[in-house]
């Protein structure tokens, strides 16, 4: 399942946009799910470890994130993983109109595991109101860099 969400920030530069969304702790402020993440292991870069606590469904679960691509002011790419999900974040950062601001395209797909691979057509709903909530605070957050 694929939620493909774009935002638009005037004024803020794609350098800025890629270096905030590198650091994927920055998850607490625009992931409406996120309650924690912590780098756990390397610098932000590419093999990079974080350890997310977020809330779906109104239970607590755990997922490890890599950073498994970084282009310079271009590209985002995590991997998220535990014993019921697989999601990979692609945040794709271009330079806005006529080269001004910034064109943020933000996918998250998610792949379902073991029981949880059932409930998958039950779960539209939910995460494209995260979705919905994602672009939002992305909004919000982005304008302010």
């Amino acid at each position: 399942m694929r939620i493909t969400r774009k935002v638009t920030v005037d004024g803020t530069s794609p350098a800025a946009v890629y270096a905030y969304l590198k650091d994927f702790t920055t998850s607490e402020q625009w992931d409406p799910g996120t309650i924690e993440t912590t780098l756990v292991e390397g610098d932000g870069g590419v093999g990079s470890r974080y350890h997310n606590r977020s809330v779906f469904r109104g239970r607590e679960t755990e997922l490890t994130y890599v950073t498994v691509d970084l282009q310079q002011d271009r590209l985002v790419v995590m991997h998220g993983e535990n014993k019921t999900v697989i999601a990979q974040d692609t945040m794709s950062i271009s330079p806005g109109a006529e080269g001004l601001g910034t064109v943020l395209v933000y996918e998250a797909d998610f792949t379902f595991k073991g029981i949880a691979k059932i409930a998958t057509p039950f779960l539209r709903g939910q995460l494209t109101k995260l979705g919905d909530e994602a672009k939002a605070a992305l909004d919000r957050e982005l304008s302010r860099l």
